[in-house]
């Protein structure tokens, strides 16, 4: 039982990601059970089903637990599956996703029971006074933006987002080098290069990128001022099309 969130960036959220995944691995019929993200968090959802794969369960029931579930997030995860099957064929058990939370036969009971909870909490003081605080000026030199646009959604950027993030924490990329900040923009432009992700200060366009792109993207860019060329795309002045090409560095042999 793979239980998935969008996203988790301290350890409470994740904590009671892990404690909601104790109370369904206690219930009947279910060998166990797994929080994870599809954005930000870790394992991610890539992850979590790779780590199953190749096991011997009956099948995989994904419960996504995201308010309003929009169809183009059940498309994304459609998608997103058939091409993980794809980069790592066989070995995967049945693969099912759960019903919209809000479907649900007992989802007015929960609503009403959070309705009730929150009328019995103490209420916010209306003249609390807001305090001012101060902001650090970011010292990293480099920027990554990964495009959010409706093309780039729709080909799965926020499972690359979330990766980058992910890869960010894991490679300390914040201190590391000249140091690295991430961010979404709303559209980079070449839409037909989805999804596409630009690192500055060189300002290169990457289209085409997956998690084994971002790999590469940061240990061979990031860390070691390479460009690579696989997936980066010059300003030419005409149209371009996206390159299939491997995911994986070249060996030397």
């Amino acid at each position: 039982m793979l239980l998935l969130a969008k996203s988790a960036f301290a350890a409470t959220p994740h904590s009671e990601m892990r404690r909601i995944a104790e109370m369904v691995a206690m219930m009947p019929g279910v060998a166990a059970a797994v929080a994870c993200y599809s954005e930000q968090g870790q394992p991610s959802l890539r992850d979590a089903l790779l780590s199953l794969r190749g096991g011997n369960h009956e099948a995989i029931i994904l419960v996504p637990l995201v308010l309003p579930l929009e169809p183009s997030f059940l498309n994304w995860i459609t998608r997103s599956l058939r091409r993980w099957q794809s980069e790592h064929p066989g070995g995967w058990p049945p693969i099912r996703v759960s019903r919209d939370i809000a479907q649900s036969l007992h989802f007015e009971l929960l609503l009403a029971a959070l309705i009730n909870g929150a009328a019995a909490e103490p209420a916010i003081p209306a003249d609390a006074a807001a305090r001012q605080e101060g902001s650090l000026v970011p010292p990293q030199k480099r920027r990554v933006l990964v495009c959010e646009g409706g093309a780039c959604n729709a080909a799965g950027a926020d499972a690359i987002w979330g990766h980058l993030r992910n890869v960010q924490v894991d490679r300390k990329l914040r201190v590391t080098g000249d140091g690295t900040m991430t961010a979404k923009a709303t559209c980079l432009g070449p839409c037909n290069l989805a999804p596409v992700l630009q690192v500055f200060p060189e300002g290169t366009y990457y289209g085409g990128v997956t998690e084994a792109a971002v790999d590469r993207i940061v240990e061979e860019h990031l860390l070691g001022g390479r460009v690579v060329q696989d997936f980066a795309y010059e300003p030419t002045g005409r149209k371009q099309r996206l390159r299939i090409v491997a995911v994986n560095p070249p060996t030397g042999e």
